[in-house]
């Protein structure tokens, strides 16, 4: 990446010392009880291996998949990995905005002062992060770093063992069927990209579309995002209708911006649907206690840990990613009980067979678009 002065737009390892610094402890186990917990970990990982292909059917039996490495981390190793990933994928935006600010006068010692401002503020982020996050399949992991990734940069697992702890412990519930209840959704979201090679690069490429867009003028981006601080604090009772209650992230998009992510948020909705799906599928057969544990699961999904953490979640668009859980798992339960599980498959045969954000909320039009589509014409057409 571009720099000036030797500084870049953001200090990627001030973020890193910032959020170990801030992140909360992980819950008292000993030694033993930690070596287990990993053991554990390790063995649910591979047993839901099998468990999700032969209920997905996504990969044909024998079929030769990309080797995507699974790794048990703590919340500093949660940190690192996902810093890594976010510099990678940001990498295109910053060098613009780089060589943009380049000529602007006093540009070395904004750059350093800026870069070190965007780490501590990303290192706060992440603290608030690290300790809520149960499992992650990582796309955009880079090669090389402190942790192993996919030889051919497709990803890798990550299931943050302390937090998986944590949870287990909060709603009481039995540790061996959570651990591998949660390893069923990560499995899941593993296999949709090893299965479908082309999901990876399309996920990509909207991405950098969507940062593409970006507001390159600074001046504007900080202005846009004191508008949108200033409309949660309440300091601007003029703000336009429909603006409360938005995210700091909705806020701050540009048109394009937003048509973009309408594309991304029927596409995540696909995906972390199809993992809850998956997950209540095989539990049922493997995880004696998946009625308890999900009941348990939901609630705390929905109310959070506090009226400050409901605050955070909701100024983070993090509000977002509930909604994704439950509006997507009920497309996948309607299109699987339409046309069976290889009708519903289909969505996985190109980017043009994804749902658009209208046709998850109504799985019907779906079905009428992709399976009418190709299909061979009836007796009497």
């Amino acid at each position: 990446m571009t720099s000036i002065g030797g500084a870049e737009m953001v200090d990627w390892n001030l973020a890193v010392a910032t959020a170990i610094r801030l992140v909360r402890p992980g819950p008292e186990v000993s030694r033993d009880e930690a070596r287990a917990v990993v053991a554990e970990l390790r063995r649910h990982a591979r047993t839901s291996e099998r468990h999700v292909r032969e209920f997905t059917r996504m990969i044909p039996e024998g079929a030769a998949v990309a080797d995507t490495p699974v790794l048990v981390v703590d919340r500093p190793g949660w940190v690192r990995a996902n810093v890594a990933g976010f510099r990678e994928l940001l990498a295109p935006l910053l060098g613009k905005m780089q060589e943009r600010r380049a000529g602007t006068p006093g540009a070395a010692v904004f750059g350093a002062v800026g870069g070190k401002v965007t780490g501590v503020e990303l290192g706060m982020l992440l603290s608030f992060l690290a300790s809520r996050v149960l499992g992650q399949y990582e796309t955009f992991a880079p090669l090389g770093g402190d942790l192993p990734g996919s030889p051919a940069g497709g990803g890798r697992l990550l299931l943050v063992a302390p937090n998986i702890v944590h949870v287990e412990r909060e709603l009481e519930v039995h540790p061996h069927d959570f651990r591998l209840w949660v390893c069923l959704h990560e499995e899941t979201h593993r296999t949709q990209f090893t299965a479908v090679p082309w999901l990876r690069d399309h996920l990509e490429g909207e991405i950098q579309t969507f940062l593409g867009a970006t507001e390159m003028d600074p001046a504007t981006i900080l202005e846009r995002l004191r508008e949108a601080v200033q409309s949660w604090a309440g300091a601007r009772p003029d703000s336009e209708q429909g603006d409360e209650g938005r995210s700091l992230v909705e806020l701050v998009q540009t048109p394009e911006q937003r048509e973009v992510l309408g594309r991304l948020t029927a596409v995540m909705s696909l995906l972390e649907g199809h993992a809850d799906f998956v997950m209540d599928g095989v539990g049922p057969e493997v995880v004696p206690s998946v009625a308890e544990i999900r009941e348990k699961f939901q609630q705390r999904r929905v109310s959070g840990a506090g009226r400050l953490d409901a605050a955070l979640r909701k100024l983070l668009g993090l509000d977002a990613k509930l909604r994704q859980y439950r509006d997507g798992e009920r497309f996948v339960r309607a299109v699987v009980g339409q046309v069976g599980m290889e009708g519903f498959n289909r969505v996985w045969t190109s980017p043009n067979t994804l749902p658009t954000k209208a046709e998850i909320a109504r799985p019907a039009d779906w079905v009428a678009r992709v399976h009418r589509r190709g299909s061979e014409p009836s007796e009497g057409e």
